[in-house]
């Protein structure tokens, strides 16, 4: 057994430094051993010591274990992955719960964010169309399972849907401000939805892997739930990390789409551009949240730890995607304009060699020459 997780002699866990993460170790370690019966020979961090999800190394074969803050969240997304799994292999498997750990197949260590960009415009559109296509089995697995009697509604009350829509002035900084002419009250009965279809959420690209066989899986369950089903859509697309231009994912989700999801085609991209405008807008929001705190930082190191997109060509890149599906709906129209103005704020800001954003910086100096001119 793993009696000495914690000491610091330990050579078997690679990567954690601080004595939390050790004593969480003793706790996965101890667990994985007496579920598998085998002695765990390495555990390495592949999100980082901070993240729930490590990877354990056994005699003959590597799995992944999770201990989250929130044992409730555990045991909701081992019961979503023993449903989907009985229907589908487009996810990992549930190998069994031990106390407040889960435990779960390896879907391999080659994460689609990272490897997207690895490769030129034609291998990228394939790649987008096995991790579009998946998302569309995955909901259709769930759709023969109970879960939607078990499952959460996401973003059901009025309070998140304020919220939601309300976000649109985050762009001011960076633009006219047109988005505050748009009408909120007919906006917020547009995104509203009753809890019909699951979704898995935080679809981001870092939240799929190719495993050894070559196929593309997504993991990471725990916020799964009941909505529209156009938002895990948004969740890649709108991914500010995501390399494929809007334009060209609207024509790989009419390629996947699957009729039997319940919407007829246009409407359910209306809903999906919709829904996608402000997706984008969150992305914003916490782009600029973190880099006030943290700066910019490397296009490399982030894909590496699946962080938000502090570097200005992602921060351009999420303001393009909200430009072009703002753009596809009236109500949503001006909104676009906003988004297309904050682009040209972070394209100077990387022509500028990567400055910070402040109300004072870049942001406002590109603004101030754009609107005297």
């Amino acid at each position: 057994m793993y009696e000495n997780a914690a000491c610091q002699s330990d050579k078997r866990v690679y990567g954690m430094s601080s004595s939390a993460n050790r004593k969480r170790m003793a706790i996965i370690v101890a667990a994985a051993e007496a579920h598998f019966g085998e002695n765990i020979q390495k555990v390495t961090a592949p999100g980082g010591e901070g993240r729930s999800s490590f990877r354990l190394f056994l005699p003959d074969r590597s799995v992944i274990a999770t201990l989250r803050p929130n044992f409730r969240r555990t045991h909701l997304e081992a019961y979503v992955l023993t449903s989907l799994n009985r229907e589908c292999d487009d996810l990992p498997e549930c190998l069994g719960v031990v106390g407040e750990v889960m435990f779960q197949s390896d879907v391999g260590g080659k994460r689609l964010n990272r490897e997207i960009a690895r490769h030129g415009p034609a291998k990228q559109a394939a790649m987008a169309h096995q991790a579009v296509s998946a998302i569309f089995r995955i909901q259709s697995a769930a759709r023969r399972t109970d879960l939607h009697d078990i499952l959460p509604h996401l973003g059901s009350n009025s309070a998140w849907v304020t919220n939601f829509i309300g976000a649109t002035n985050a762009l001011e900084p960076y633009s006219r401000g047109r988005a505050q002419k748009i009408d909120q009250s007919e906006l917020a009965d547009r995104i509203a939805w009753p809890g019909q279809q699951f979704v898995k959420w935080d679809c981001r690209s870092g939240n799929a892997a190719i495993g050894f066989d070559d196929k593309m899986r997504w993991f990471d369950f725990e916020y799964s739930g009941l909505r529209h089903g156009a938002e895990d859509l948004a969740w890649l697309i709108g991914d500010e990390a995501w390399p494929l231009a809007p334009e060209t994912m609207l024509d790989i989700v009419r390629d996947c789409y699957d009729p039997q999801s319940g919407h007829d085609i246009d409407a359910y991209l209306d809903y999906l551009s919709l829904y996608l405008s402000l997706h984008a807008v969150q992305r914003f929001k916490l782009i600029i949240k973190e880099v006030a705190k943290r700066g910019w930082l490397s296009k490399t190191r982030i894909r590496k730890f699946d962080d938000a997109g502090l570097h200005p060509e992602f921060a351009a890149q999420i303001c393009h995607v909200g430009e072009f599906f703002a753009a596809r709906n009236k109500l949503t129209g001006p909104l676009a304009y906003d988004f297309a103005e904050a682009a040209v704020v972070f394209e100077g800001i990387l022509a500028a060699g990567q400055k910070p954003v402040t109300q004072d910086g870049p942001a406002t100096a590109v603004l101030n020459e754009r609107n005297s001119a």
